[in-house]
């Protein structure tokens, strides 16, 4: 077993990394690891990461793959965030400690998740860092497209771009995961649309199957504004649910370890001098609420998107993948109520909506918006 083992549909850029991993003049000390949701940006990141430190190029079995695995390696440094951007303060921290060497192994390796939530001047002091590292430094940043991030840091990277698996493999990563039966996988893998995390969810939590069914549903009930109102508040209600399900137990056991480093019982108050600790504790679990519940819209905006396509498949008279293969029954009578217009004009809603919530309109505002669109042909 190695570090690759759990990447799939990704072999020409694995080819590179492990090519680099192995020869120094294939190794670049700066990369850039861009692709859709899903695609394995951050796992091939860290995988890479274990094939620099690691004494047997990513054997995934050793101290060096599993502190690396833990994040706990002393010459791996990472940035994960789970607020809506990074902070320039994160950066700065991170290209303090990218200046000092490798402990242990031959290189420090600098991993940024979602680099594309820097705003300029974050990216600024990160771009200070790329013109001139340190030797035997490498930086490993992941974002969804180039285009997300600035020009100048473009220019100063080694650029990896992944594709989107297929279906039958992200469904036989999944079988092998966790057992489930492949038909089970493969409408899982089919409805997130190759997103491993996702379609692992949809496999592994009924409620996380029961609110895309009911999202892909809502759509497809919308006859007028009234019903387009409605289904758009309801949307918002279900992202937010999505999100109270990944966030509340994660916001529970935080508090309760908080508590117990403290020597706090659950009953206990909380001392004056400890509730400064607390209120950072909240205010960080709100900003994950925050960037929970943009994740749980875009989620349904995917979703919805993946509905008008095959709307739109329907009406061009091609069968040959769909999507949504379990609504067929309802997918059909709206297919043919709607104009191909209308679907396209429906599409370009669902984009439009993404921009606006992302920059922060009302998310409700927005949803309304974009189901409004759905309603001026549709047959009642």
């Amino acid at each position: 077993m190695s570090v690759w083992d759990d990447l799939v549909g990704q072999e020409e850029a694995i080819s590179r990394f492990r090519t680099a991993a192995s020869d120094s003049r294939a190794l670049a000390h700066s990369w850039l690891i861009t692709g859709p949701p899903g695609s394995g940006r951050s796992n091939l990141a860290y995988a890479f990461a274990s094939a620099l430190l690691c004494r047997s190029g990513g054997c995934g079995e050793c101290p060096d793959c599993r502190q690396v695995a833990a994040r706990t390696h002393p010459d791996l440094s990472a940035l994960a965030t789970e607020r809506v951007i990074i902070s320039i303060d994160e950066v700065r921290a991170l290209v303090t400690t990218a200046q000092f060497g490798p402990r242990v192994a031959k290189y420090r390796v600098v991993v940024i998740e979602d680099a594309d939530r820097m705003v300029e001047r974050t990216s600024n002091v990160l771009l200070k860092a790329l013109e001139e590292p340190p030797e035997g430094t490498i930086w490993i940043l992941c974002a969804p497209s180039e285009a997300d991030l600035l020009p100048t840091i473009r220019s100063r990277v080694r650029s990896v771009r992944l594709t989107v698996p297929s279906i039958n493999d992200v469904a036989n990563l999944i079988v092998g995961r966790t057992g489930v039966a492949y038909e089970v996988a493969e409408r899982a893998a089919r409805h997130a649309q190759s997103h491993v995390g996702m379609a692992t969810r949809l496999c592994t939590n009924d409620l996380a199957a029961a609110r895309r069914d009911e999202t892909v549903r809502r759509a497809l009930s919308v006859k007028n504004v009234r019903d387009a109102v409605f289904v758009a508040a309801r949307l918002l209600e279900i992202a937010t649910e999505d999100a109270k399900a990944l966030t509340e137990e994660k916001d529970a056991l935080e508090v309760e370890e908080t508590r117990r480093a403290f020597g706090l019982a659950v009953e206990d108050s909380i001392p004056a001098g400890m509730r400064a600790t607390f209120r950072s504790l909240e205010e960080q679990q709100k900003r994950r609420e925050t960037r929970s519940l943009r994740d749980g819209l875009d989620r349904i905006l995917v979703d919805l998107s993946s509905v008008f396509r095959d709307v739109l498949l329907l009406q061009l008279g091609v069968r040959d993948g769909i999507i949504n293969v379990e609504y067929l029954s309802d997918l059909e009578p709206f297919a043919a109520a709607l104009t191909a217009r209308t679907a396209l004009d429906v599409t370009d809603a669902i984009m439009t909506a993404r921009h606006r919530i992302a920059g922060n309109v009302s998310p409700v505002l927005a949803l309304e918006a974009m189901m409004i669109v759905s309603t001026p042909r549709v047959a009642a």
